[in-house]
């Protein structure tokens, strides 16, 4: 009987030390020259920055965010700064799970409270949200590890929230895979806090920068988005912004979300124009808004 021989070919083997990127890191690190929206529902605001007395229930804006490009939805579960609860938490995330098998499906959900103790993860999984924020700068490196492990067993992922590049770096060694830098007004500075990350081989490091919010409703929040998706970032945290205006027309939550994750630059046109002044911005902010 003739004998076959099977020849060896040079296929290209998989990497085996890859790291599984979980769903909220996967939808939040898109191709480059994008960014990602994660929006923060809230009911509270800092004092100079507001201009809405009342907010609707999350279960009324949860889809507003959905339909109009966010990646992720945030709930600031710190009743005394955000004037949420858990039960927040809860109604979010079965408003998103009703968009099963639609197109936008349902978003990741995080739970955003001042996070110190293990019972507080335990307690933003019960409540269904995806994922936790840690804040190094307040519980240090090795709680940030340990609540890092607690998230990962009770299959969520973790948002890192650091200071400077050390405590950033300090978070990758950690395990942390999702860093967020604070809104610093040097934007050199604030991107160079994870533009030189010492990033283990085969794991993936998503960036976020949260906004800053003025006190005024010239929408400068929104250049700044396009200018921290020029730097390099991933993604941005946005929260106050969304309810500068309440439902206005032109800065409704949902449009003011549209508006960022538009394919323009500061170059080319400027949301400040909103008002009136500077010519031609008026327009264009319009159309990307609709």
């Amino acid at each position: 009987m003739e004998q076959v021989q099977i020849m060896k070919t040079n296929l290209p083997t998989l990497p085996t030390n890859e790291e599984v990127v979980g769903p909220l890191q996967s939808c939040l690190t898109k191709r480059k020259g994008t960014v990602s929206i994660i929006a923060e529902y809230k009911r509270k605001f800092a004092v100079e920055s507001g201009f809405v007395d009342e907010v609707f229930e999350p279960d009324i804006l949860s889809p507003i965010y959905r339909e109009y490009g966010a990646m992720a939805l945030s709930v600031l579960a710190d009743e005394r700064i955000g004037g949420c609860t858990y039960d927040d938490i809860e109604k979010v995330v079965k408003e998103q799970q009703s968009a099963k098998g639609e197109v936008p499906g349902p978003m990741p959900v995080i739970s955003n409270d001042l996070i110190v103790d293990e019972v507080q993860i335990a307690r933003s999984a019960a409540s269904g949200a995806n994922s936790v924020v840690v804040n190094l700068s307040v519980v240090g490196v090795e709680k940030t590890e340990l609540f890092i492990q607690c998230a990962k067993a009770l299959n969520m992922e973790t948002i890192v929230s650091v200071s400077n590049q050390e405590e950033a770096q300090k978070a990758v060694d950690v395990g942390g895979r999702m860093i967020m830098v604070p809104p610093l007004e040097d934007m050199d500075e604030r991107y160079g806090i994870v533009s030189s990350l010492n990033i283990p081989d085969g794991a993936q490091v998503c960036t976020i920068s949260n906004i800053s919010t003025n006190d005024n409703k010239a929408l400068e929040e929104v250049e700044e988005v396009w200018v921290c998706r020029d730097r390099g970032f991933n993604a941005v945290w946005v929260g106050d912004v969304l309810y500068k205006a309440g439902s206005d027309v032109a800065e409704h939550a949902g449009k003011i979300i549209k508006s960022m994750a538009a394919k323009s630059s500061v170059k080319w046109a400027t949301p400040k124009a909103l008002g009136g002044k500077g010519e031609g911005a008026r327009e264009y902010l319009g159309d990307i808004m609709m």
